[in-house]
């Protein structure tokens, strides 16, 4: 199962980033397909954090509209939100251990946990910390 990223849906978002069209173009790729794809739970916040921050873009999205981009994401018949259960707090500690995750990396260790749990062993991400985490492969927006 791939995992989706915060970048990824920042870019597919944000019509000015270089990235948009080949981000916007994969999560649609995701969203119709049969094969299960994944948002693990903190990117949510993560993403209107980011998107509706006045200091990261100039105007910053609203809040409906990234609410409204997270909820046409969940019509998504193939989507699972990934979501901390029994075994988490383990995976964390092992993640973080395991990747050396310290300061803003363990936010990373925390997207990387909560897919270990669920089986997601890929992520879609353009943000290379990630490759510290053993077990996730990341995968390149285009390729």
């Amino acid at each position: 199962m791939i995992a989706v990223d915060t970048n990824i849906l920042v870019y597919a978002h944000r019509a000015e980033m270089p990235q948009h069209r080949a981000a916007e173009r994969r999560l649609r790729e995701l969203a119709t397909g049969a094969a299960a794809w994944a948002l693990p739970v903190f990117c949510l916040g993560e993403f209107v954090r980011v998107v509706t921050h006045p200091k990261v873009f100039q105007p910053a999205s609203t809040i409906d509209q990234a609410l409204g981009a997270i909820a046409a994401l969940l019509e998504s018949d193939s989507l699972r939100v990934l979501m901390p259960g029994e075994r988490y707090p383990l995976l964390l500690a092992e993640t973080v251990r395991g990747g050396r995750a310290t300061g803003n990396l363990v936010f990373d260790a925390q997207i990387a946990a909560v897919c270990r749990e669920h089986g997601a062993t890929e992520i879609l991400t353009l943000d290379r910390d990630f490759a510290r985490f053993p077990g996730l492969r990341l995968l390149p927006l285009e390729g």
